[in-house]
This record gives structure tokens, sequence and C-alpha cells, in this order.
């Protein structure tokens, strides 16, 4: 055993702010706290519909609350953001073929932007 006392490089807890891709990088993972109000919100809902139409009208006038409305604004910001960085980054990690040749990344990003906006009108129009 060697009594020599191992190198220990001291970090600070704000390191991530001196560069431009951590901060994105903090920002992008931050994104998910309002996600997860959000989805407490609408699980709360599906309570407050099973107990009936007085808990149904509190939730939705809890709903209307402009701090929720905000908070739901953010977390729709913070899955799109998501998305972007996502689609982008999808042609990188599985590069797709088509008859030997490989499809454009550009397309890729494309094509899944449009099923997204496909499934979302389809959800407009079945709700």
């Amino acid at each position: 055993m060697s009594n020599r006392k191992p190198y220990v490089r001291d970090v600070k807890r704000t390191w991530w702010k001196d560069h431009a891709f951590y901060r994105f990088y903090m920002l992008r993972e931050a994104t998910v706290l309002p996600v997860i109000l959000f989805t407490l919100f609408l699980t709360i809902g599906l309570g407050a519909l099973v107990k009936g139409p007085e808990a149904w009208q509190s939730w939705l006038g809890f709903m209307a609350n402009p701090v929720v409305v905000a908070i739901n604004i953010v977390a729709l910001a913070g899955s799109l953001l998501h998305a972007h960085t996502f689609f982008n980054m999808f042609p990188q990690v599985m590069p797709i073929r088509f008859k030997g040749k490989p499809i454009d990344k550009k397309i890729i990003v494309l094509a899944q932007w449009a099923a997204v906006a496909f499934i979302s009108l389809v959800v407009l129009i079945v709700v």
C-alpha cells in the first residue's frame, strides 16, 4: 500500500455555468420539473373525474389558475425542447438506410415532426 494521497480536484457547485453547452444541458434537464407538475395535475384531474361533477368543476377551476396555466406553458415548452433535441439527435444515433443509401437527416427530422403534427391533429379531432 502506498502512503500517498490521491489527487482530488476541487469542483465548484457552479462548474456548469462556465460553458454554454453545459448551461443548455442543465436547462434541458431542468425542464422535467414542470413536466412532473403537469403530470401530477392531470393525475389529480383523473381522480376528480372519478369523484364526480363537483370535484371535476373544482379541478377545472384549479387548472384555470394563472400560475397553473404558466406551469403548463413551461411544461409544453420543455417538452417541445426535448422533442427538438431528440429529433435532431436521432439520425446520428440511428441512421436509416433505404435501398442501401442513407436517408438525409433533414428528411428524418421533418418526418418525425410531421408524425407529431398528425398525431396531435388526430387527438384534437377525436377529443
